[in-house]
């Protein structure tokens, strides 16, 4: 089956990213656990969607995603100090901690801690791949539609659809 909006696709992944000067495997989705998403529903990277949008089940594929098309370039101005007393009745964070944030408007966000200094802690609010080429390898392994429930609750409930919430 041909991968349209509002099916269901699974598919293995190998993702590579230049460390160094070499290139090296940083994750994978496998047979036994693919990546399985809602096309079409805004969870997925667009060019990541659209590099599949030709493809069907038992394709295999190999792309590269531009910084600029997967996580953006890496925004030197998206580092931050935050006043320790935030931290005020907690623990303070460890360099290289992931902290949930939110803003004002409510949107949440994470942030790297990279420092700490004697009055703030300093936090990286980059994507963790900003500033990097995407290089992707894999297989389709199955394209159904959407159940009426996955289309409902705008995600996929799992490689064949029956999904506890």
């Amino acid at each position: 089956m041909k991968i349209e909006s509002q099916h269901v696709v699974s598919l293995t992944y190998d993702l590579y990213v230049d460390q160094d000067g070499t290139e090296t495997l940083t994750e994978s989705a496998t047979q036994e656990q693919p990546l399985t998403f809602l096309f079409g529903a805004g969870q997925m990277l667009p060019k990541f969607e659209e590099n599949l949008s030709t493809l069907s089940t038992g394709d295999a594929y190999e792309f590269r995603l531009s910084a600029a098309d997967a996580y953006g370039e890496y925004d030197d101005e998206a580092v931050a100090n935050l006043p320790k007393e935030m931290f005020q009745g907690t623990e303070l964070p460890e360099i290289g901690s992931i902290l949930p944030l939110q803003d004002n408007n409510g949107n949440r966000f994470q942030a790297q801690v990279v420092s700490i200094a004697e009055d703030s802690i300093i936090v990286d609010l980059n994507h963790p791949m900003a500033g990097q080429e995407l290089h992707f390898k894999g297989n389709i392994l199955n394209v159904r539609p959407a159940t009426p429930e996955e289309l409902s609750h705008g995600h996929a409930h799992g490689p064949d659809g029956h999904h506890a919430h």
